[in-house]
């Protein structure tokens, strides 16, 4: 989604330094032995002479200096000298070129956000974050992350997602963040209170936004994130817990949603898709549509555009445009029923 421009690869940084510590290293061996062997000085005075003459400090000469001494002393200032402007540029080209670097990735980013068009705006990068942010990235739906912590920014460019940096309750990083053009908003942060402010933004700005929010599970948290305006409300211990209990009670059927769900050995799948004005399965019956008989799938059921769900639904059932089919079947009929959907 995202090439990588915008982080300074950290790697570089640190070999720059570590092969300007072993110059430094070898110049102030050079420098002391070479004090030693031509003047016979100590160790202690030759390294002092050294560093004064390295850096041009220049506060006098504590080993007396003969004229080959004096000789081998010019070469050591000229190594010096061009030592430290080395040093110095580079250092300069860290700083210069490492803000330039961000700042351009940042617009850039901006940039990029701009263009996006019935996205999700996922809030916080943590461990659920990073879940949502793969299968999302799976399942082809575009999105930005808006993510406060400095420190995770480099991850989540690193896989190649779109990012902002900032408090995702703050008005105009919801703006930056296209929540105007998007379809949806995933508040996933680790405080109900943050959530909750997050929530009452994004209500704010767009009164019809679809909303699904994180809660702690803590009593009271889902009822003040649905006054606060989300939509759903879905707390991950919760969940956990259930499904936990669930494989003990129920272990084939949760067996038989996982395969369905996520995909498995024999490559079924549990996929929705919405019929549209212009598909020829529009105003047929569902026996009509041959979605059984062409397409081998099963329609588990059909949720009409005013929401009520019909779950195992007949042959003789009405397939209306903007009808949600909920199929099961293999992965490659459902893109062929996807298409046939799509008109």
């Amino acid at each position: 989604m995202f090439d990588r421009f915008s982080i300074s690869p950290p790697l570089q940084t640190t070999r720059r330094f570590a092969v300007a510590f072993l110059l430094l290293a070898a110049l102030l061996a050079f420098g002391t032995t070479g004090f030693m062997l031509i003047e016979g000085g100590a160790f202690l005075d030759s390294l002092y002479m050294t560093v004064i003459t390295i850096t041009t400090v220049g506060y006098g000469e504590i080993v007396h200096l003969s004229t080959a001494g004096r000789i081998f002393n010019m070469f050591l200032i000229m190594i010096g000298v061009a030592f430290v402007l080395y040093m110095f540029s580079k250092i300069t080209e860290d700083v210069v070129e490492g803000g330039l670097r961000a700042t351009i990735g940042r617009m850039r980013m901006k940039k990029d956000v701009a263009k996006l068009r019935n996205h999700y705006i996922v809030c916080g990068y943590g461990r659920i974050g990073k879940v949502i942010c793969k299968i999302l990235e799976d399942n082809n739906r575009s999105f930005v992350v808006i993510e406060k912590s400095t420190h995770k920014i480099p991850a989540i460019v690193e896989q190649g997602y779109l990012v902002l940096e900032g408090e995702a309750s703050d008005d105009q990083i919801l703006m930056d963040a296209g929540i105007m053009r998007a379809k949806g908003l995933i508040a996933v942060v680790s405080s109900d209170a943050d959530t909750v402010y997050i929530t009452l933004s994004a209500r704010g700005i767009r009164p019809d936004f679809f909303i699904m929010a994180r809660s702690s599970g803590e009593e009271g948290a889902e009822t003040k994130l649905i006054r606060a305006g989300a939509n759903k409300v879905l707390s991950p211990y919760y969940i956990g817990a259930t499904r936990m209990a669930q494989q003990l009670v129920r272990p084939t059927v949760i067996d038989f949603i996982d395969l369905a769900v996520h995909g498995g050995e024999l490559g079924l799948r549990l996929e929705e898709m919405v019929v549209s004005a212009d598909s020829k399965l529009a105003g047929s019956s569902l026996m009509e549509s041959g979605i059984r008989k062409d397409y081998d799938l099963i329609v588990v059921a059909i949720k009409r555009t005013g929401g009520e769900m019909q779950f195992n639904p007949s042959p003789n059932t009405p397939i209306s445009a903007a009808d949600t089919l909920v199929v099961l079947g293999n992965h490659k009929d459902i893109k062929e029923l996807e298409e046939a959907l799509r008109g």
